[in-house]
This record gives structure tokens, sequence and C-alpha cells, in this order.
């Protein structure tokens, strides 16, 4: 079998990642079985364990931390590598990945100079990992959007109902499924002393912001990034400062009135 395919760092930018992707699958032969594999759960899976770092358009994701995905396997698809070589270079990717970057020679769990982690090995196994492979490899690089179940697959993130307070505290989740965006991207308060609490059950670490009043601590895993202030009629923005998930849509607007 041919060697593993790697994914160079963003810093490399979208050409060397599809150079890098081309050279690997005109060698790979490909680690996943022929069999079946469940899309719409690859989907989900997907979408919450790797959407905060990917780039996947038809998947919704917007993460900044690692390689746009689309771009990545662009040029490969375009010169004719099926789609079925490009499933067993990411499921060999998911299982063992690599990286080209100028940090490669430093241990897998050291952080980069721009403060951005190496992808962990093994981020999802077994079936889930086929699924993921699957679904990536069915989407990756096309045009449009997901159509019947895929479409429903995943809940559409930061469209839920306006964020309430109530009895002084104004809760506002993050998306419980991994996403990059808080459940809800408008909330409505009464002026006066606020607690601003940001759940988070998700893997994904996140925080709760709005400049000049507070900044929660950042958490994951069942923790509530939450400060206090007093807020008089305005509109007010918040969102989450963790590097690239703001800029990836993770906002919202508060009305106080």
């Amino acid at each position: 079998m041919g060697p593993r395919v790697t994914f160079s760092s963003v810093r490399a930018g979208a050409a060397a990642l599809a150079a890098a992707a081309a050279a690997v699958l005109l060698t790979a032969c490909g680690s996943t079985s022929a069999g079946e594999a469940d899309v719409i759960a690859g989907k989900q899976v997907f979408v919450a364990k790797c959407g905060s770092c990917h780039v996947l358009n038809r998947a919704g994701t917007k993460g900044t931390a690692g390689p746009d995905l689309d771009q990545a396997f662009q040029r490969s698809l375009r010169d004719g590598i099926p789609r079925s070589s490009v499933r067993g270079v990411i499921h060999d990717q998911i299982l063992y990945p690599a990286d080209f970057s100028a940090e490669a020679d430093k241990p897998k769990d050291d952080i980069r100079a721009d403060g951005s982690a190496p992808m962990p090995a093994k981020i999802v196994t077994g079936r889930a990992a086929q699924n993921v492979a699957a679904y990536v490899a069915s989407v990756v690089a096309r045009p449009g959007k997901d159509t019947g179940l895929l479409a429903t697959a995943v809940k559409q993130a930061g469209g839920g109902p306006p964020a309430q307070a109530k009895s002084g505290v104004l809760s506002i989740p993050a998306d419980p499924g991994g996403q990059l965006a808080f459940a809800s991207n408008r909330a409505e308060a009464p002026p006066g002393r606020l607690s601003v609490e940001a759940p988070n059950k998700s893997a994904t670490p996140h925080d709760i912001v709005i400049d000049g009043k507070g900044r929660g601590q950042i958490v994951q895993n069942g923790g509530t990034s939450k400060f206090s202030a007093t807020f008089g009629a305005g509109t007010y923005t918040y969102y989450c400062s963790v590097p690239g998930h703001r800029q990836a849509g993770m906002e919202g607007r508060l009305a106080v009135k």
C-alpha cells in the first residue's frame, strides 16, 4: 500500500493541500472496506467532532483550526481521483493524522505558534470513523446543499428562539452538538444587573464575551462560562473568543429594553 495521506497546514495554502492530497491519492489503496456506511450518522459525527476545526460546505461547518476540506480535495477530484479513494484517504487521516507543518517534528500535543493544536489521532474509531469518511468523501468539494435525510441530519446552529433573561439570569447555551454557534443568535433582557451564562455540553471549548461588560472562562463538557454586569438599554454583541470561533459565526445580538 502506498504512503498515508497528509494534510499540510493551513499556512501552506489551499494549493499545497491539493497537491499533497493528490500525490498520496495516486498511490493509496484505501483503508476502509467497500461495505455500506451510514452517511447520516457520519454527518452527525463529523459536525460534532470535526466541524469546529474544518470547513466542509455541505456540512455547514466553518472551523478555522484545520484545513478547508473542500479546497484540500478539489484539485484531486477534478483530476479524476475516485471518491472511493478519497474515502480511504480520509479514514486513514482520521486514525493516523500527519502534519507537515514547520512544527511537525514536535510532540503531537504541542501547541503551534498560531495557538492551534495538531489533530488528535483516532478522534473517532471503528464504524464511526468509517461513517465519517464515507460522508465526507461523498460531499467534499461538491457545490450546493445536502438533500433528503442528510439535509435534516444536523439541526441548524444558532437558529433557536431568542434567549430570554429570567430572574436576572440570561442563559445562552453553546450549541450542544459542537458546532461553532450559540443555540440562539438572539437574546433579550431588561435593563439592570444581569448574569450572562453560556452552558456548554459539548467537548468543543467555548466562552461568552460582551466587550466592555465581561468575559466568561473557557469551558467544555458541561461547564458554564459566565460573568455579571449592569446593562443599560441598547444592543450588545455577545461572542465566543476562542480563536476562529467568532470568525466562523459564533456571535449574536442582545437587545436590552
